[in-house]
């Protein structure tokens, strides 16, 4: 590329009166480069060149393999170098659109050259300061036996003001053409996506706006991509270039295995290996609520992976009460602690106690200063015991009448200790359903689920983190946005270091995620969080399905959660394989690498 200096500043006529001076900053001459239909195929073999990927013609049934294109995935592709296939899943050979393949959706954004040197890249310019900018293309010819799309985009800038501390927001509005039904019937708005800028001018960026969209095969696919520049996470002013939009088509994903499926309203399960048995403790209810008195606690076992489950049998039933799980773990003998959430004339959280799955005893019941909503999953943390978190409060938005704090431990739980972390927060503050994990050397990294319903970047997992075996903590907003109350569940790999963040999320989306990171790579960055990946779906019903939490045996992970439409809903489980280190890009000698 050539220098930032040497560059010329001037832009398609036809977008001088609708960009005006965002335009200036793209190169070239976009009038005379699309003069002839061989000028066009240069550029889309500039794209292969400069981008390092494989173009499939537009809607082509015989799409061109790039040598490059598996490493380029590996190294673009948002679960980076820790991806491990799941054996009923397989990605197909993805379709590309370019920048000439799409046009005006929404706004006045303007198609521009990007240019340096001997190298023309027609982009997109999408506004940093004006809002309502949008671009859109057809897809079609997706394989027959597909079940979803991977929608990515490849945005660049040529601003020499890029730098790693601003960040852009996109979205990504999805939709297809069925026959006998209108184009809205399969709408789905994609949430608002935050990343990083590069360091330097020209760099691009693969930014995966939705992972798993579930399509119709033979019928078009119709993308927009949005720029949202009035997010609040979007920073960087200038415009950008979308140089292109990667529609990969997928498997269905593998089914779950159903723990219970009975009459009822099954919900919020916990689930816990003992050894190499599986315990699931659920609730059932007759509907979307605690403080009923139908509502008690049951628990089933599994010896063989979770694909077959023991007979029902009742925890905790305690009468004028509703009951549910709300936290599980192993004390240092390695038996299950579970806690038990007690709703009816007043609240109260119980302690069980199991070595087998089946009887259960009740250890504790702490009387605390700060009534929780809700205690969570146990950990052990060195020098201190046992710890859990908890927090307070309600669910209105009714000021600062909020808070959330630890629960230890130094005597397998028989009695345990009270600190609030932090108090009056208003309810966008609010972390709330937290799961926890030790690292090592009295770090501490804890994410929580978001309590809010709009639609912006604002609407993000927390995470609280530790250096000092939970003394003091500083808590953050993430990048991770594809959430809808979300109840998210960590799981960090022993033998890999690495860290997978499981969550639901609600609604429209139906969807089972997972993020995958060194936790090194997010401690101190929560923005640093990898896209997510989808692992299994669910219902769609709003509060009918999600509340995730899971456990490890060995080298496979077990993600329980719930799933159906009211009055009647079934405990799942998903069994998955541990992700492994995929490439170099997590060498142990490398920043970032697996934590020794």
């Amino acid at each position: 590329m050539g220098a930032v200096a040497k560059r010329q500043h001037f832009f398609d006529a036809r977008s001088c009166d609708l960009a005006g001076i965002e335009a200036s900053y793209w190169l070239g001459n976009p009038e005379e480069a699309m003069r002839t239909k061989t000028q066009h195929m240069r550029i889309i073999l500039l794209y292969i060149a400069l981008l390092a990927s494989t173009v499939t013609s537009f809607g082509a049934s015989n799409p061109v393999h790039s040598p490059g294109e598996k490493i380029q995935a590996v190294a673009e592709d948002g679960a980076r170098g820790v991806e491990k296939r799941f054996p009923s899943r397989r990605e197909e050979s993805p379709i590309y659109l370019t920048a000439t393949n799409m046009s005006i959706a929404t706004g006045q954004p303007s198609l521009v050259l990007m240019s340096s040197g001997s190298t023309h890249i027609p982009v997109w310019s999408l506004s940093g300061s004006t809002a309502g900018q949008s671009v859109a293309g057809l897809v079609t010819g997706l394989p027959s036996g597909c079940a979803a799309v991977k929608v990515e985009i490849v945005v660049t800038t040529t601003d020499a003001a890029t730098s790693p501390i601003y960040g852009d927001v996109y979205r990504v509005h999805l939709s297809q053409m069925v026959e006998d039904a209108p184009f809205t019937a399969r709408y789905f708005q994609g949430n608002p996506v935050r990343t990083a800028l590069p360091a330097a001018p020209f760099y691009s960026r693969t930014i995966v706006m939705e992972s798993y969209y579930e399509v119709e095969p033979n019928a078009p696919l119709w993308v927009r991509v949005q720029r949202e520049p009035r997010d609040p996470a979007n920073s960087f002013t200038s415009p950008t270039g979308l140089a292109m939009v990667k529609v990969t088509p997928l498997d269905a994903l593998a089914k779950p295995h159903v723990v219970q499926q009975a009459s009822g309203y099954n919900s919020w399960p916990m689930i816990q290996a003992i050894g190499e048995k599986l315990v699931c403790v659920y609730s059932r209810g007759t509907s979307h609520t605690i403080g009923e008195d139908a509502r008690a606690v049951y628990a089933r076992t599994s010896a063989d992976n979770g694909k077959t489950w023991t007979t029902e049998m009742v925890v905790a039933n305690t009468s004028g009460y509703g009951e549910v799980p709300v936290g599980k773990g192993l004390d240092s003998t390695g038996a299950m602690l579970l806690w038990v959430r007690r709703v009816g004339s007043e609240s109260i959280h119980d302690l069980y106690r199991t070595t087998d799955g089946v009887t259960f005893a009740l250890v504790a019941t702490p009387k605390l200063a700060v009534t929780p909503v809700q205690i969570t999953d146990i950990f052990a943390v060195p020098t201190v015991g046992l710890m859990a978190l908890w927090f307070a409060g309600n669910y209105a938005d009714d000021g600062p009448s909020h808070s959330w704090g630890t629960l230890t431990s130094s005597d397998n739980g028989a009695t345990w200790t009270q600190t609030t972390i932090e108090s009056g927060l208003t309810k966008p503050q609010w972390p709330t359903e937290p799961s926890a994990v030790h690292l090592g050397d009295g770090k501490i990294l804890v994410v929580g689920r978001s309590e809010l319903g709009d639609t912006s970047s604002t609407r993000s997992q927390f995470q609280m983190v530790s250096s000092d075996y939970g003394a003091t903590w500083t808590r953050a907003q993430t990048n991770i946005g594809d959430v809808l109350l979300s109840t998210p569940s960590l799981i960090l790999d022993a033998e890999t270091g690495l860290l997978s963040n499981y969550y639901y999320q609600r609604g429209r989306g139906g969807i089972l995620r997972r993020r995958v990171v060194n936790p090194d790579s997010v401690f101190g960055n929560p923005l640093n969080w990898r896209a997510s990946e989808a692992v299994a779906t669910g219902s769609q019903i709003m509060l009918d399905a999600g509340n995730v939490n899971t456990t490890t045996i060995r080298d496979t992970h077990y993600v329980a959660f719930y799933s159906g439409e009211a009055p009647d809903t079934a405990i799942l489980v998903s069994v998955l394989p541990a992700p492994t280190v995929g490439n170099s890009l997590f060498s142990p000698t490398r920043p970032g690498g697996p934590r020794k």
